[in-house]
């Protein structure tokens, strides 16, 4: 009998390629132990994919490690985990070696950790085959070939000497589902494979994973954060909430009916493509408890709205409450019909208008409170050497005008490295533009003095994407959100520490974490500190450099909800520099999509997403996932190949064109030409809503 035919009759015996049972994983600290996986248990037929969801903290990818037996020297492990009816907890690492890669395979989130820099790619890929198989090395480096053509990564011939650095991390991903692909194995975990990634490359990221389980038959877990990624790809859900298995079923079941109040928050807190501003989104208060010593009963009831007595004495067990549909909760039942703003948003809190649309937003003709025209920010690049000539330019930003309104939110949009940050600092004149202007109520910023633009830095203030990063670990947080006042010499004339305390209660803090330091708390905690110092000084516009992108979804939604409530506290005005057009969709009211350097479509949110016109932004849409698995299957896709040109060398004429789908597929040799010679000017279709396409036409895609 051959390998091959042992393991499809021990896949048949039981029918599991992937059976984990009371699976617990322990961690030593100076505190205790750290009880990271509470009991798991999760079954993966042959050619099934399963989503596994959760916070941060909550054990997904610990639960994965302990499968791959990669946790470290002190975890404590106990239970079972079967591959293709192999126990794999406890094998030694000659026997794992044989297992993983040939019959279980994992694509982590960070594929700069799983490539080594000093091999290309097509060794690593090929050292993987001939682990595992008896072939040459002529023969591995072809089937290296086959495998990056077959993850999507253009000319393989050619990418299969590149090192890992000379790959877009959107590539490095690829190579690592190729590898993981390499010797066919039976089940592929996926560990946040599309985390920090632009969601154009997410979708390229996604479509070969996809292609990964067709050519292998491999069984999927998928293991993220993001509800609209699972919807779309998983046959079945597992919700995981401190170490513990609180809802599993068929993924349409759960998203529909979930029977667990975590699962509908976690559901409550994801902002949507298709539903805009006129639904609050519902956060879940508080934070997931500390694994050291969880609390009595239900882990999730100092969270839950629903809680009751006893949910707080008694842990509630995994129970059927439907078809092949299981869930942690004592009142599950309760849940039926309910929607996540009648169960999260409480009448009285700020805010609760959870049917309510927000304020109108200011009407087209009223003066710009901020205004930019023609914004151009070139950076030297410069040769290597004692003697550093200047060999180029960095085209970062390349002749942007937009208009900010009192009271509005402008979102601008676009990939990583298309310009929207350095524009963001340009407005602000923490970086000099080389040619155009930007004024503040008519003034012209770049010719102020010294001491009135510390003066307008008043009334313009930025909150930075890492709070980390932006606030000083030597100070209190009373101390942070005092700073500026005390710069401008305001601190004693606006109260003092009364003050510092009224701005710590604004955004949802209290005066006992005004003594903290950064490091004391949470993410979202300490993006709430950032815009409380930015709020100090009481500016009139804020900007916010991907305010959210690193947080949990349910943190996410608390921090959009606080934006909204300010704004409509405090009368602001944003700009919202982000690349997640979910959250964007939610809070803006004007949109500017950005593409290596230049705005290539403008106008008013809803008329954006809802009939987009240039390609580039065609695309950034259909690539954003709905959080609901029957309309995420049938929604239209367009995906873009290839990766971003460099912008030190901007294609001629339109720069989206070596990557647009219109252009290759569509046009005729003689429009082609049109792209490839003229630059397209960005020019309004209907009164508004501006576009750089020559052959622009618009598309509803969500």
């Amino acid at each position: 009998m051959t390998a091959e035919e042992a393991v499809a009759g021990a896949v048949g015996q039981g029918g599991a390629v992937l059976r984990i049972e009371d699976l617990h994983v322990s961690f030593p600290t100076e505190d205790g132990r750290v009880r990271a996986v509470r009991g798991l248990s999760l079954e993966l037929r042959p050619g099934e994919a399963l989503g596994i969801v959760g916070e941060s903290g909550s054990g997904k990818s610990v639960a994965s490690l302990a499968v791959m037996g990669l946790l470290p020297r002190g975890a404590q492990v106990s239970g079972s985990a079967r591959v293709a009816g192999r126990e794999v907890l406890h094998l030694g690492d000659e026997e794992l070696s044989r297992v993983r890669g040939e019959r279980i395979a994992m694509v982590f989130q960070d594929p700069l950790t799983s490539l080594n820099p000093v091999y290309t790619v097509g060794r690593q890929i090929a050292e993987a085959v001939r682990a595992h198989r008896a072939v040459g090395e002529r023969e591995a480096l072809a089937r290296a070939v086959e495998l990056l053509a077959a993850v999507g990564i253009p000319r393989p011939e050619e990418r299969v000497r590149s090192y890992p650095h000379e790959l877009s991390g959107g590539m490095r991903q690829r190579v690592v589902i190729a590898i993981a692909m390499a010797n066919e194995p039976d089940v592929i975990i996926a560990d946040e494979p599309t985390t920090a990634l632009d969601v154009t490359v997410q979708a390229q990221v996604l479509e070969a994973l996809e292609a990964a389980r067709r050519r292998t038959g491999a069984a999927l877990v998928l293991i993220t954060h993001d509800l609209g990624v699972v919807a779309g790809h998983v046959d079945r859900v597992a919700v995981m909430y401190a170490g513990r298995l609180v809802e599993q079923g068929p993924v349409e079941e759960v998203f529909e009916r979930p029977r667990m109040p975590y699962t509908l928050g976690l559901l409550g807190s994801q902002p949507r493509l298709d539903e805009g501003r006129s639904v609050r989104l519902a956060p879940i208060a508080g934070a997931p408890p500390t694994l050291l010593a969880p609390p009595p009963g239900c882990p999730f009831a100092p969270r839950c709205p629903m809680a009751e007595a006893r949910c707080t004495e008694e842990e509630p067990p995994l129970r059927a409450t439907g078809d092949g549909h299981l869930a942690a909760c004592h009142f599950a039942e309760r849940l039926e019909g309910r929607t996540p703003q009648e169960v999260f948003v409480r009448s009285g809190e700020p805010g609760a208008r959870h049917g309510a649309a927000p304020s109108p937003a200011p009407a087209p003709s009223a003066a710009p409170l901020l205004r930019a025209e023609g914004l151009v920010k070139h950076f030297p690049v410069r040769s290597k050497g004692v003697v550093r000539r200047r060999i180029g330019d960095v085209h970062a930003v390349c002749g942007v005008s937009l208009e900010l309104r009192e009271h509005e939110t402008l979102a601008l949009v676009g990939e990583s490295g298309c310009g929207k940050s350095t524009t963001a600092r340009l407005l602000l004149r923490l970086l000099v533009p080389d040619a155009g202007r930007v004024e503040f109520e008519g003034a012209d910023i770049a010719a102020l003095p010294r001491a009135e633009l510390r003066r307008l830095r008043q009334d313009m203030q930025i909150v930075f994407q890492d709070p980390f990063a932006s606030l000083d670990p030597r100070m209190t947080v009373a101390e942070i959100v005092a700073e500026p006042l005390r710069i401008h010499g305001l601190y004693r004339e606006r109260g003092g520490a009364a003050d510092v305390e009224r701005l710590l209660r604004t955004v949802g803090l209290g005066p006992e974490h005004a003594a903290r330091y950064p490091h004391e708390f949470s993410g979202g905690q300490r993006q709430r500190i950032g815009i409380a110092r930015a709020l100090a000084l009481r500016p009139r516009t804020l900007i916010l450099d991907e305010p959210v992108s690193a947080l949990d979804v349910s943190i996410q939604a608390g921090v959009i909800n606080l934006l909204e409530d300010l704004q409509e506290e405090f009368g602001l005005a944003y700009l919202f520099v982000s690349h997640d057009l979910s959250v964007v969709r939610h809070i803006a009211d004007r949109v500017a999509v950005m593409y290596l350097g230049k705005v290539v479509e403008t106008g008013a949110a809803d008329r954006v997403f809802a009939a987009a016109a240039h390609p580039y932004t065609q695309t950034l849409v259909s690539a954003i996932p709905l959080p609901d698995p029957r309309k995420e299957r049938r929604r239209q896709r367009i995906l873009v190949r290839g990766d971003v040109p460099s912008p030190s060398a901007p294609p001629s004429g339109c720069r989206f064109r070596t990557r647009c789908p219109k252009f290759a597929a569509e046009l005729s040799e003689r429009e082609r030409a049109r792209c490839v010679e003229e630059e397209p000017p960005l020019e309004a279709r209907v009164p508004g809503h501006l576009t750089a396409c020559h052959y622009a036409q618009e598309r509803a895609l969500v």
